[in-house]
């Protein structure tokens, strides 16, 4: 047991480990053909390779939405001239949610082509492309580009004059010369600068024992844990705890009786983890997109929970065919490993009634993108399922410690059942959410778990009961101390929520409840300080910070305003097409606790990597990290990003005290206030040590 354990830690580890510097997409280019002749029009084709659980954006959509569409530039030269503009082929239709329009992508592959009209046996085709790609798995955005370099193409026949000059600026055709010779300075001079510029730019320093710290942090571990108490849980069902004694009687008197217990165990964790290996493929990435966004998986999964819940309840029992259990249970009769094998998993079919529905929820609460989840999911309940089936086999003594069955059986079955009605109402809040549908504002969601914690308290005092309870301890009125307990636990969780009807943040609860901002009733008001900024923000007339901060739109001028007022500074890494940066803006900035620290304890900085605005030539520098001129506001912020901090991803938050150096380990993309809050609090108190 203790080296599959370590197996799986192996996995895991391999696993969880991530590169900073995402990749997930590359245009390449080529011909249709490898020979023409002057005055032929001929297709050039464009070719996406995009990674898994990634999708660029495509073409044909308003840009004024927000995302970035594709961008393909061709570099003019007299041997062709464009015909019309660059098609996409085949992408499809997508609603961005977050920026409420339609727009077109590409996943896996993608195709684009431009037609040109060969007019010289001299051929020349260069040219650059720029895109965005997105993973509603990762959470992230990220900005590509790069220079496109053509196949030859052997073409004869005598020249031709051009009766238009042309050239494709953002996939537009501009026919003016004087606009061409405007449009080929700044094309022409991507590829081969003029001058060389300075590569002398200040930036953030970062520690890489943040980084290795920020990746320690990726862990399954509390999911981990979450699964091995709901196995520990699924032992005090009905159906479980009786077959403990009745199993280990198996054992006793046979000879190497150890050694097959300790197999029956093994047997009962393979055969748990093999069937979260299974569907894992199911419950992996491509799951966790629609997860993150659609309402019919959510509201399929709540009502997933609700008829687990009702089952737990007594409305009806969810059963496996008895054909099925006989069959696996006469194969528990054979002699040998097999039949210590079959035993194991008449086991788990027997039982299925009382842990189908908890193995259910751990399956569906694993539908979060990544592959090793549901295996770590049933690896931890089976776990905990199977050791004291091991232990009471090695020590059979132990059983005459063991309480009796009974009634009380029953009651940990309706108390899981109720938990799992409560923990239903998280997946309509997530759809809710997503669609602004106004369903289950963050009053109505509190409100239902009060009263299911009033039923379990009720129920935990005997004060009604349901089916299952019979016999003398339905007929008995008095309760034990751990029923007793229990009851002051659950009354005593129901008055900590009463105060979030009125506006209470229940902190301990943020990463479970709808966001604040959904609360109506909220009479608990924040008093905010007004942050004010050194001087006049650079680029504030067209970029802005979301709920009235005030904050800057460059990093040199937000930095030495930070050292004027000896704060430490807030880098905000986002764009006008992350779609993920406006959500966290929508849910996580707009919570009060996090509003009141941004506005008093950090000067802000917006640093958009996709912003076009081309700066006045002496700001231009050339890139130490690929050797490449930046010149728009875009390509500084993501090549600041990317050189210092060794990251190109968005939504991305950096803290930095007054000499440049990180604060604490940078923030991606997690909608957890309380862990938004914790990362403020504590770049906070680190800036003020070093200060010190």
């Amino acid at each position: 047991m203790r080296a599959l354990l370590v197996i799986f830690i192996a996995i895991f580890s391999v696993v969880s480990s991530k590169a900073q510097i995402l990749q997930p997409a590359k245009l390449t280019a080529g011909n249709s053909v490898t020979s023409a002749k002057v005055g032929d029009e001929i297709d050039l084709i464009f070719k996406a390779q995009i990674d898994p659980q990634w999708y660029i954006y495509s073409l044909g959509f308003d840009e004024d939405c927000g995302p970035i569409p594709m961008i393909i530039t061709l570099d003019k030269h007299p041997s062709f001239e464009l015909v019309g503009s660059v098609v996409a082929i085949n992408d499809k239709a997508k609603h961005d949610k977050i920026f409420d329009c339609d727009v077109r992508i590409f996943e896996g592959t993608g195709e684009f082509r431009q037609k040109i009209k060969i007019l010289s046996n001299d051929l020349v085709l260069k040219g650059t492309y720029e895109g965005q790609v997105c993973s509603e798995t990762e959470g992230k955005c990220v900005l590509f580009d790069g220079d496109l370099a053509f196949g030859k193409i052997a073409v004869t026949g005598k020249n031709i004059t051009s009766s238009k000059a042309q050239i494709s600026v953002d996939n537009k055709t501009v026919d003016n010369s004087k606009e061409i010779a405007t449009v080929i300075d700044t094309t022409v001079a991507s590829v081969v600068p003029a001058k060389t510029f300075s590569t002398n730019i200040t930036g953030p320093i970062l520690d890489e024992s943040l980084v290795n710290q920020e990746a320690q942090q990726q862990s399954f571990w509390l999911f981990f844990a979450l699964a091995f108490v709901a196995g520990l849980a699924a032992l005090l069902t009905p159906c479980v705890f009786p077959m403990i004694p009745m199993t280990v009687s198996f054992f006793t008197g046979q000879g190497n009786s150890k050694f097959k217990a300790l197999m029956y165990g093994f047997f009962i964790i393979a055969i748990y983890t093999l069937i979260g290996a299974a569907l894992a493929p199911l419950m992996g990435p491509e799951t966790a997109n629609h997860l993150s966004t659609e309402w019919i998986p959510n509201l399929i999964f709540f009502a997933v929970f609700i008829v687990f819940g009702l089952s737990f309840l007594g409305l009806f029992e969810i059963t496996l065919p008895s054909s099925v259990v006989n069959a696996a249970d006469r194969q528990a009769d054979k002699g040998g490993l097999i039949g210590i094998f079959f035993m194991a998993f008449t086991i788990v079919l027997v039982s299925f009634s009382c842990t189908g529905p908890i193995v259910g929820s751990i399956l569906v609460s694993s539908a979060g993108g990544e592959f090793i989840k549901p295996i770590v999911g049933m690896f931890g309940f089976s776990l905990a399922f199977a050791i004291p089936f091991t232990l009471f086999a090695f020590f059979p003594g132990w059983l005459s410690s063991l309480p009796k069955s009974g009634g009380w059986l029953n009651s940990v079955k309706v108390v899981l059942g109720f938990l799992e009605i409560a923990l239903a109402f998280k997946f309509l809040s997530i759809a809710d959410q997503a669609f602004h549908w106004g369903i289950l504002d963050r009053e109505v969601n509190i409100a239902i778990w009060i009263v299911i914690g009033l039923l379990i308290g009720a129920y935990l005092m005997r004060w009604f009961l349901l089916p299952g309870d019979t016999g003398k301890d339905a007929e008995d009125k008095r309760i034990g101390i751990p029923r007793l307990s229990l009851a002051i636990i659950t009354f005593t969780f129901v008055v900590y929520l009463i105060p979030g009807m009125w506006g209470a943040p229940l902190k301990a609860l943020a990463g479970y409840l709808p966001p604040l901002y959904t609360h109506d009733f909220n009479l608990l008001k924040v008093t905010q300080s007004s942050n004010e900024t050194c001087d006049e923000p650079k680029y504030a007339d067209f970029l802005h910070l979301p709920h009235g901060l005030k904050g800057y739109f460059d990093y040199k001028q937000a930095l030495a305003c930070a050292r004027q007022q000896n704060k430490p500074l807030f880098i905000d890494f986002t764009g006008h097409g992350c779609t993920n940066c406006r959500e966290m803006e929508a849910v996580v900035w707009s919570d009060p606790q996090v509003l009141e620290r941004l506005q008093n304890d950090y000067v802000i900085v917006a640093l958009y990597v996709d912003d076009k605005t081309e700066l006045p030539e002496s700001e231009w520098y050339t890139s130490t990290y690929d050797n490449k001129v930046k010149k728009t506001i875009g390509k500084q912020n993501a090549d600041l990003q990317i050189t210092n901090l060794k990251n190109n991803a968005q939504p991305f938050y950096v803290l930095l005290g007054t000499d440049e150096k990180v604060l604490v380990a940078p923030y991606g993309y997690d909608k957890s206030v309380e862990d938004f809050v914790k990362f403020l609090d504590e770049g906070k108190e680190k800036f003020s040590t070093k200060a010190q």
